[in-house]
Formats: structure tokens, C-alpha cells, sequence
């Protein structure tokens, strides 16, 4: 499954200079935690309900001692975001975006990595859709049927080239288990890999043997 096939198209966005305010109204309007700021259709930055949040938590304490007022002096991102009064001056940037194109698994590991909420979906420099967390966990949520038609089509025809029926397939409140005989050893070690990063798969029981085993090294003789 592809990022395209879960983004939402018709994303609400702002301009950097929108002030906090409307940002607000339109979070609490849309029922959504943040949004993209753009211009001309390309991404600037995100500002969401945690950039508003400083807002609301006020100045902090004074800084105290010398290392805490040479910080003070350079400023930092909560001073920037504190003194804020425009979207583009509130948001993070640059923004973390992914390719409509990109997997499902792919998104999931940005957002973990890059501890986010959201990932605007970027073609050719410009915005076509989001992707949030939410969009993730609905896909997962998923048939054991649809599971296992997408590990077949996608991942055993598509990805490896394989015949349709070349590897028997169970799946069992997302738990799926593989069996059968494959051409080479790495190919019964990738299989499972990618049926893993199936949007709904638990975890996976590979019984998989091979034909080939192509780790081993020909010894080379000495000339």
C-alpha cells in the first residue's frame, strides 16, 4: 500500500504570514492537530496545536548563571515560537514530507523517527495531500482477506516477480504465516521482511526453504 492511497487530497493549509489566531480557528474548526504552510504550492513548514501550546504556557523563568544567559543571548526555538504571532514564524520547518509513491511502512518509520504527527505529501516540489498518524492506524486495521490479497499481489507478483501461487499463504488476525519453496536463500530472507511492512500484518511465520543457497562464496583457486 502506498502513501497515495491513504492521503487526504484536499489538505487545509495557511500562508507564513496567517496570523496564530486564525491558525487556531482553523485547527479547532477542522478537528485536525496541524497543517501545512505553503506558497505557491510548496511546503514552508508545519504549525500545529504544540506550537500554539507555547503560546499558552507563557515566558518561562529568567536564565540563570552564565552558560543559561549566553543561550538567552543567541535565543533558541522556544523563544522563537513563544514570541511568535504569524504561522510562519510559529512553525517548524523544513517540513518532513514524503512522496505519494513512498510505502506505507516508509511513513510510519518518518513519523517514529522524526517524532511527528503528520507528513505532507510532496510531488514535484508541490503539496498533494497529507498523512497522519490516524490514516496509519485506520490501515491497519485491515481484513485478514485484504492482507493477504496485497501480500500476494504486491509483494509476491509485483516486488519479487514471482508466480501467484509459488508460496502458500496464511494470514490469522494479521498474523501470516509463509511456506514453501523459493529459488535462493536471500529471497526466503526478504520475503518476510517486506510481507512484515504490510499495513495490518502482527508479525510473521516464515517456513520457507530454497532451492539455491546464494550466500555461499565460490572459493576462488590460485593462480
Amino acid at each position: 500500500m502506498n502513501v497515495s492511497q491513504l492521503m487526504t487530497k484536499d489538505v487545509v493549509t495557511v500562508r507564513s504570514d496567517t496570523s496564530l489566531k486564525d491558525v487556531a480557528a482553523l485547527l479547532g474548526t477542522h478537528g485536525i492537530s496541524g497543517l501545512p504552510v505553503v506558497r505557491d504550492g510548496e511546503v514552508l513548514g508545519v504549525v500545529s496545536e504544540a506550537d500554539i501550546l507555547f503560546k499558552e504556557r507563557g515566558p518561562a523563568r529568567p536564565p540563570e548563571g552564565l552558560l543559561g544567559k549566553l543561550r538567552a543571548r543567541r535565543g533558541d526555538a522556544a523563544t522563537t515560537k513563544l514570541e511568535a504571532r504569524t504561522a510562519g514564524e510559529a512553525m517548524t520547518s523544513p517540513a518532513v514530507t514524503i512522496s505519494p509513491r513512498r510505502r506505507v511502512a516508509e511513513a510510519a518509520r518518518l513519523m517514529i523517527e522524526k517524532a511527528v504527527n503528520r507528513l505532507p505529501v510532496v510531488d514535484n516540489g508541490e503539496l498533494v495531500g497529507i498523512v497522519t498518524r490516524a490514516d496509519l492506524v485506520r490501515a491497519f486495521n485491515r481484513s485478514d482477506e485484504e492482507i493477504e490479497r496485497e501480500i500476494r499481489e504486491d509483494v509476491v507478483v509485483r516486488t519479487f516477480w514471482m508466480a501467484p501461487h509459488d508460496v502458500t499463504i496464511a494470514v490469522t488476525d494479521g498474523i501470516v504465516t509463509l511456506a514453501g519453496v523459493v529459488d535462493t536463500k536471500t529471497l526466503a530472507g526478504l520475503l518476510p521482511r517486506f510481507v512484515h511492512a504490510v499495513p495490518g500484518v502482527v508479525s510473521v511465520e516464515a517456513e520457507l526453504t530454497w532451492r539455491v543457497d546464494d550466500t555461499k562464496r565460490e572459493p576462488v583457486a590460485a593462480g
